[in-house]
This record gives structure tokens, sequence and C-alpha cells, in this order.
């Protein structure tokens, strides 16, 4: 895992797009706290993608019934 995906307490930024409340929200890998929240899964993937991109790291959205549904790469 290179220095981009990975910082000195050894946490990744792979971003999570989960259920949360009546909506969906991006977590980064680790954090409690939401990054963002947003009304539609598209526009959470939306938001989850464009940090991947910037920290060359995953992307794993998950169904509304929490198992993973999908992760797209970004580590080019």
């Amino acid at each position: 895992m290179n220095s981009a995906q990975q910082n000195k307490r050894g946490r990744t930024w792979h971003q999570h797009v989960v259920p949360y409340e009546e909506g969906w929200a991006v977590r980064r890998e680790g954090n409690k706290r939401v990054t963002s929240k947003h009304r539609k899964q598209s526009t959470a993937i939306h938001k989850a993608k464009s940090l991947a991109r910037k920290y060359k790291a995953d992307v794993i959205i998950h169904r509304a019934s929490g198992g993973i549904r999908e992760r797209i790469t970004y580590d080019e």
C-alpha cells in the first residue's frame, strides 16, 4: 500500500457509501463520523468517487441492507 492510500496511523482513504438515517452517507474507512450526507445514493457515490480519485483509494458501495454492492478502485 502506498503513502497516498495510508497515513502514519495506518488508515486508508477508502470511501464507503452507506445507508444513513433516511438517505445515504459517505464515510472514510475507519471513521465513526460521516464525511457527507445525501438524499440519493447516486449523489453519495459521486462524492465518494471524487474523494477516492483525489487520494488514489477505493469506493465501496453498500446496499440498503448493509452488504457490499460494488467496489471501485482508483489506484493509478
